[in-house]
């Protein structure tokens, strides 16, 4: 490298570290002294929201980049839920990459594998998160392997416009409770699955220790 681009290099690093808004590169074992009370609901396996009920959703391989934007938007409280407000809330961005990135590196990346075939209210869906329920982009969820019931809660909060997100909530609208169930039942069957963040993956199924 040149004493020209090196100078750039250098000078560009500082402009982007004085940018609001521009994180540093994610540290999970900051994110990990951060996180550790994310693990007192995320880290139990099928450990249930009280109100309303449905399963604490799994962390553990889900996109980083799509967790950041979850902890965005319930610090802001667009996303409703008392308790993630409280956590998010005290986060800054560079806390919520780090803290991102020790949640989905505990356990392996959901790869996906296609089981059955998706039920006909799924076609517009697999453009985002996929025929096997991993999201093609980063800032979409994987789906694989996630709790039914959670997937059918936010499903039917986007379609009551209680969860925002235009994308979404279009896409909801036209769903029939039928449809939710059909949908959440075939993306939680996908395999290997997203798992908990103490759970290990066991002959391609999420498992306790």
């Amino acid at each position: 490298m040149t004493s020209r681009s090196a100078w750039l290099a250098l000078s560009l690093t500082i402009v982007m570290l004085g940018v609001p808004g521009v994180a540093a590169a994610a540290d999970a074992a900051r994110g990990a002294k951060l996180g550790y009370t994310c693990q007192g609901c995320h880290g139990i396996p099928n450990l249930r929201n009280s109100f309303p009920m449905y399963a604490v959703p799994k962390l553990g391989g889900q996109h980083t980049a799509y967790m950041v934007l979850a902890l965005k938007e319930y610090a802001s409280q667009e996303r409703p839920h008392p308790t993630m407000h409280a956590q998010a809330s005290t986060l800054s961005e560079q806390d919520m990459q780090d803290v991102a990135a020790y949640l989905s590196g505990q356990e392996l990346k959901a790869t996906g594998r296609a089981v059955g075939t998706a039920p006909k209210a799924g076609q517009t869906c697999v453009a985002c998160h996929g025929n096997d329920g991993i999201g093609i982009l980063p800032e979409y969820p994987n789906l694989a392997g996630q709790h039914a019931d959670y997937i059918k809660h936010s499903l039917k909060a986007y379609r009551a416009g209680q969860r925002k997100n235009a994308v979404m909530a279009g896409m909801a609208a036209a769903l029939t409770d039928k449809d939710i169930n059909e949908l959440a039942d075939y993306y939680s069957s996908q395999r290997p699955a997203l798992c908990a963040t103490d759970e290990t993956s066991e002959n391609g199924k999420c498992a306790g220790p």
